[in-house]
């Protein structure tokens, strides 16, 4: 029997506030175990929450740009469960009215356009950090309270997604989004951008959903996949040999590349959310989500088209330089200086990004500004410097972050244009070659492109190609 994947994500981003969402400890990351904490998000009794103004800002935000319709009234729900990093053994999340749903979010995969259902956008506090130690008794583990009561929006999709490329694809493009709405940090590797997925299998062709599974722990686009990609193949084999899928929430095992069972699964209604008599209820007017609305930035795919329609970028390219809003932002700064964007997008696509793989860097750290990306362009365009020389600039420039003149001026690399000095280069390198030049008289017209590299290796990269060609024809 054929089976198909049904997958739903909740995805949990850590919002880019200064303090907390009930209180005003700080949100930095990293700080001393317990040192960002107050009797507010600590849970003690006789404390009041306040709601911070800036979470409802994100809140409307994201839902805006995820297509939500933005509810006009929205609450707080205390969702009742024991755990030891919940100190107030409940969670304030928004249960019933969230402040965003029935939106949606497009993504391309393999070339086909899919439209992906967003169920909800709702606002919620963080839990704390377990942090476990082995010892030799069992070990035991220590609570660290400094990331309770950290804003988050839960985002949930609709169990529209069919495969763990989808899901990733969906994961990275809304990642994509949250980097340009400026709301969240996105670091998966902190723990700021977070995700847990429900998937079930069944039957090709039918209408009812199979056992659902939750899987935890992926803290990578690369850990999602995996995880998803194990489990679906372990509830098919499950079916396939009669068995039953038990319904429970599941961890990945990164290190292993299995999922290994947490927690039986309850029902959502176990939570027992009841009404919170110390945190007001939200109205949000129609003034304030145009507000938001006119101010949110252009999304990754106006810009795409924009890049397409205004540059003549092919898709591809468009695709790759929005991907990043940093990349993005670079690029039309670049092109503002040097508006040649194809050449820009092929080195922004080419040396530049390989460098910054290479240096561990974001386009926003990149040690080469947009004006010396520019210069440098500008440099080969008029002949002053080869594309390969170019090349080697760029490494240069991004070592010592010095400018795209400088390096050249200071290591000699201006390209040898002299006609009479080349032509003596050429006229011995054809004399330290006959057999190739006979080879190219008898019409193995490949042998030029042997020539060309022996006179470039010879003035070290520094001779113009395209006179060098013109020199050997002609003496050829």
């Amino acid at each position: 029997m054929e089976y198909e994947a049904i997958i739903g994500l909740e995805v949990h981003v850590e919002l880019k506030t200064k303090s907390k969402i009930f209180c005003s400890c700080s949100t930095s990351f990293g700080a001393e175990p317990n040192t960002q904490v107050c009797p507010i998000c600590l849970g003690l009794p006789g404390t009041l929450p306040v709601t911070n103004r800036q979470v409802v800002e994100f809140g409307i935000k994201t839902a805006l740009a995820l297509n939500c319709q933005v509810a006009s009234y929205c609450k707080f729900d205390p969702k009742h469960y024991y755990y030891p990093d919940v100190p107030k053994n409940f969670q304030w999340s928004q249960f019933d009215m969230p402040i965003g749903s029935n939106g949606h979010l497009q993504i391309n995969v393999d070339g086909e356009e899919l439209v992906i259902g967003i169920a909800r956008v709702h606002m919620e506090e963080d839990a704390g950090k377990l942090i476990h130690i082995d010892g030799p008794d069992g070990g035991y583990s220590l609570v660290d309270y400094n990331r309770t009561g950290v804003p988050l929006l839960e985002i949930v999709s609709e169990p529209d997604l069919r495969s763990p490329a989808q899901a990733r694809a969906y994961m990275e493009k809304l990642r994509t989004i949250l980097h340009y709405l400026d709301v969240s940090d996105c670091k998966m590797e902190e723990g700021s951008l977070r995700c847990d997925a429900n998937v079930s299998v069944r039957p090709r062709g039918s209408s009812t959903y199979g056992t659902k599974i939750e899987v935890k722990n992926m803290n990578s686009f690369r850990s999602l996949q995996r995880a998803l990609e194990y489990e679906i193949e372990r509830q098919v084999n499950l079916l396939e040999n009669g068995e039953q899928v038990q319904p429970a929430t599941v961890a990945w095992d990164e290190s292993r590349g299995v999922t290994t069972v947490m927690r039986v699964k309850g029902e959502s209604s176990g939570y027992r959310c009841f009404p919170e008599p110390n945190l007001v209820p939200i109205e949000i007017d129609s003034a304030w989500i145009e507000r938001v609305r006119q101010e949110l930035p252009e999304l990754p795919d106006a810009r795409r088209q924009r890049l397409i329609d205004d540059y003549g970028l092919p898709l591809y390219d468009a695709e790759v330089i929005t991907s990043s809003k940093e990349l993005a932002d670079y690029f039309d700064r670049t092109v503002a200086l040097y508006p040649d964007a194809k050449t820009v997008s092929n080195w922004l696509m080419g040396d530049f990004s390989r460098l910054l793989n290479a240096h561990n860097l974001e386009p926003g750290q990149a040690p080469v500004p947009p004006q010396e990306l520019a210069a440098l362009l500008q440099l080969q365009q008029e002949g002053t410097i080869s594309g390969k020389i170019a090349k080697q600039v760029l490494e240069e420039m991004f070592a010592s972050g010095k400018g795209a003149r400088q390096v050249v001026e200071e290591q000699g690399l201006i390209q040898i244009s002299d006609a009479a000095a080349l032509g003596q280069i050429v006229a011995e390198v054809l004399a330290a070659n006959p057999k190739v030049v006979e080879d190219y008289r008898n019409g193995k017209t490949k042998a030029l492109g042997f020539l060309v590299g022996q006179v470039m290796k010879a003035t070290k990269g520094k001779a113009n190609p395209g006179l060098v060609n013109k020199l050997l024809k002609e003496q050829l």
